[in-house]
């Protein structure tokens, strides 16, 4: 398909995103650089240690994408790029730390943002907290809401706040597209312990902007993705509870369909196992909604929520990136 030129109505146009997150200093193979988007979105941990190796290792990932625009943000891991982070990190740590070595295996202060702001000829944009807006290639517009901001209960890495402080996310309606490397409360934000990660802070500000999507990561056994049916009007305190109509809303894929539990059928566990390797040589899982088809997005009553972490578990070390097709409005 050609992404630049596929035209849905004469005020939309089709858009194809590319989406990942968590890849934690790897790199893709050729299924997915083959793959023809017009966005590619990385929502988050760039690195596992934030070390300037993994940040070259993440460069060339990006530059092989085969995507016009690159909308990148810093997850938690990615700590030198929240400097204050990264000067306190330094100044504490104990025995005291040979600057020489610091800079060898990290980089200077501000250095690695640099590096990345410096890729914008290469259609890489390294955003920060805020509203971008975008006019793309195919005659499409994109605005898009980026935070990097992660709830913690401790710890020293990057982006992150306190669930007692919380975060103010400024997404205003209209906003096409929110970037966020933590997912919101109640969508795709399970860990493994069967506990919630995700902020109901954020998912207040969802609720209330309604954006055609919203990708995330973080948290890795949350990959999948959903399309929510708001309710109504938002509630004055908005909650997955109260402000989704579940009846109306269809989850489009997650790792239940992929890997194997003990309550399944060896038949069942071969299909998973079929399913995985049929994603692999496709290099992505792909969806779309669009005008025609099956399911269209209805804009301001649904989102599609993606968590596209890729780095997985020893069982099914690497899911797969995402591949979706919505329409935009046409540049005016």
């Amino acid at each position: 398909m050609n992404t630049t030129q596929a035209t849905s109505s004469e005020n939309h146009i089709k858009t194809r995103f590319l989406i990942v997150s968590d890849t934690h200093g790897e790199e893709f193979g050729p299924e997915v650089n083959s793959l023809e988007a017009d966005v590619a979105i990385h929502c988050g941990d760039l690195t596992e240690e934030s070390k300037v190796e993994e940040y070259q290792t993440s460069m060339r990932l990006l530059k092989n994408l085969n995507a016009r625009l690159k909308l990148v943000i810093a997850g938690n891991h990615d700590f030198t790029m929240d400097t204050p982070v990264f000067k306190k990190k330094v100044a504490e740590a104990t025995p005291a730390l040979d600057p020489v070595l610091v800079k060898r295996e990290y980089g200077d202060f501000e250095e690695m943002k640099q590096f990345f702001n410096e890729a914008e000829a290469a259609g890489i944009h390294f955003l920060g907290e805020g509203t971008c807006k975008f006019e793309l290639e195919n005659g499409a517009s994109l605005t898009v809401y980026a935070s990097p901001y992660t709830m913690s209960l401790g710890g020293d890495w990057g982006f992150q706040y306190h669930p007692d402080q919380g975060h103010e996310f400024c997404i205003e309606k209209g906003v096409d597209v929110v970037i966020t490397h933590g997912p919101p409360n109640g969508i795709m934000d399970y860990t493994d312990s069967r506990k919630r990660a995700g902020c109901p802070h954020l998912f207040g500000a969802i609720a209330r902007a309604r954006p055609r999507l919203h990708c995330f990561g973080h948290i890795h056994e949350g990959w999948g993705a959903k399309l929510v049916t708001w309710r109504g009007q938002p509630s004055e305190i908005p909650s997955h509870f109260t402000d989704i109509d579940n009846s109306k809303s269809v989850v489009i894929d997650s790792l239940a369909n992929l890997k194997a539990s003990r309550f399944d059928t060896p038949e069942t566990i071969a299909e998973k196992s079929k399913r995985r390797d049929s994603l692999h040589r496709e290099g992505c899982r792909s969806t779309s909604h669009c005008t025609g088809d099956a399911e269209p997005l209805k804009y301001g009553e649904q989102t599609i929520f993606v968590n596209a972490s890729i780095e997985g578990t020893e069982d099914y070390q690497m899911h797969a990136p995402w591949l979706i097709d919505l329409e935009l409005p046409r540049a005016r």
